[in-house]
């Protein structure tokens, strides 16, 4: 028994921690950009004040809001204890790093910037590669090595 109560997920090698994965994965990213989009109307708010008080130099941080707030989103929760976005553990997926070690700020915040910049050239394409590789690894994962793994 473990004192730890959120304890690094590592990629294990029986083939049951991947089943079903790629799905999940798809369910976890809608509800996740869903949370993203109702944190966008409290930060919008603030980018308001904020643009109010520099006398409307604030403002210019409105195209941009998406951005910031999902690389936060994801940079907070997928670097946190869990590992995992609030999306992945309502779907029983977390993220695991092929060494073993915890995944940080850093390492989440360029997982999903790949993630995006990967998307807008191969579309969602980037799927087709998790059904033809073990443990149902996408092109970001390989250039990073991460995984997603079963939680449950």
């Amino acid at each position: 028994m473990s004192l730890d109560q959120n304890p690094t997920y590592i990629a294990p090698d029986d083939w049951r921690a991947y089943s079903g994965v790629l799905s999940r994965r798809v369910f976890a990213f809608l509800i996740d950009y869903a949370i993203v989009l109702l944190l966008c109307i409290p930060a919008a708010v603030i980018v308001f004040f904020l643009g109010v008080i520099t006398l409307g130099l604030g403002f210019f941080l409105y195209p941009a809001l998406f951005v910031i707030v999902a690389v936060l989103y994801f940079g907070v929760t997928l670097g946190g204890a869990s590992q995992a976005t609030p999306g992945m553990r309502a779907m029983g997926i977390a993220m695991a790093r092929m060494d073993g070690r915890r995944i940080d700020f850093l390492l989440a915040t360029v997982h999903i910037v790949l993630f995006w910049v990967i998307n807008s050239v191969l579309t969602p394409l980037i799927l087709l590669a998790g059904l033809f590789t073990e443990r149902s690894r996408l092109v970001h994962d390989f250039l990073l090595g991460t995984v997603i793994v079963r939680t449950r």
